[in-house]
């Protein structure tokens, strides 16, 4: 009955839906694009300075490097041919403590992120990923936020379609209820019981102090049961303020910043840090947990396709920016495809 029920309520909520069910109406404007642009790969123009305009499969080094280091974290690239003794050495010389955060370097909707608060878990990590990845500190600040913009390359001015507060899937202690008994009444981590009951085995029949916050993951992604918040209301003058000057600089001129800040006033005065640009590939979350029908989450997306479309045309038409080649293209994502799934076994596989 409990499976029957959990589909049910599936079927009723499209934000629960498969990627590619959601998007299946959106085929052909697609088309209707890469008819028009004469390239099936018709966004790849929209950011320059980006691999594949960062639709999919790119680095998370290339994003960093184009920013001013006082928006991003310290960061540890980590080769998986180092040694551990190397790899602690690269965090003792960059005074970095414990907890720390990993994640792979070409990462996919927060697979394989990871707190560590220990060098027993970075061992761990580091010798079963196979990957090169990230060690950065744990930003603490207490909120992360997205922020989607655009600006036309021809406008002085960008736009700011989306603002929402992402917060990572957890549950309150009741002093009464054990935590496993507490997941199995959460309305997403419900839905993820083997991955639940796998990383925080040590923890299930513990029961919580009444009021007492305990974290399920810390990957603030939808698909990893974040909890969105829109802050539409607070878009202004003095947020825009902040991100033009970061799309001149950069040439990124569509996309999704994810940020963490103390509170919305600091970010508007420039106080944040940079966790991540997706670019090309980023969608408008701003629709989900904000009451959208499944048709007003399309009308959204075509809206942002529409406005990507039009930035990649002028980047080609006006700036030299060259469109992918088909061939080209298939490649590169066959490769972002395939790195992909070995993200999702290797997130099952490394628990820590």
């Amino acid at each position: 009955m409990k499976t029957l029920k959990r589909f049910a309520e599936r079927l009723a909520n499209w934000e629960l839906w498969p990627f590619a069910l959601i998007y299946a109406p959106l085929g052909p404007l697609w088309l209707w694009y890469a008819a028009k642009a004469k390239a099936f790969w018709w966004f790849s123009p929209a950011n320059p300075t980006l691999t594949f305009a960062g639709f999919d499969g790119e680095g998370k080094k290339e994003m960093y490097d184009q920013l001013p280091s006082e928006f991003y974290p310290q960061t540890i690239y980590i080769q998986p041919s180092l040694t551990f003794e190397e790899v602690k050495k690269c965090v003792t010389e960059k005074g970095l403590t414990y907890p720390l955060c990993v994640k792979p370097e070409v990462g996919l909707k927060g697979l394989l992120f990871r707190k560590v608060d220990s060098e027993e878990k970075l061992k761990i990590y580091h010798e079963r990923i196979g990957l090169e990845y990230l060690i950065q500190p744990l930003v603490e600040a207490p909120m992360e936020v997205s922020v989607f913009y655009y600006r036309y390359p021809n406008q002085p001015k960008g736009v700011i379609s989306g603002f929402l507060q992402k917060e990572m899937m957890h549950v309150y202690g009741d002093g009464k209820q054990s935590l496993w008994e507490l997941i199995t009444q959460h309305p997403k981590a419900q839905y993820r019981l083997e991955e639940m009951r796998i990383k925080h085995e040590t923890m299930l029949n513990v029961v919580l102090p009444a009021g007492e916050k305990y974290i399920l993951t810390h990957a603030a992604n939808l698909n990893r049961g974040a909890r969105f918040t829109n802050l539409h209301k607070l878009i202004d003058e003095k947020l825009l303020s902040i991100f033009d000057p970061l799309s001149h600089r950069c040439q990124w001129y569509y996309g999704r910043y994810d940020l963490k800040c103390n509170s919305i006033e600091e970010l508007k005065d420039g106080k944040f840090i940079v966790l991540e640009f997706n670019g090309a590939g980023a969608e408008p979350n701003h629709v989900y947990n904000s009451n959208f029908s499944w048709l007003g989450a399309l009308k959204v997306f075509a809206h942002h396709w529409k406005v990507l479309y039009e930035i990649g045309r002028y980047n080609y038409r006006h700036n030299g920016v060259r469109y992918w080649g088909n061939r080209e293209g298939r490649r590169w994502m066959k490769a972002a495809s395939k790195h992909g799934e070995l993200l999702e076994r290797l997130d099952r596989e490394i628990l820590i």
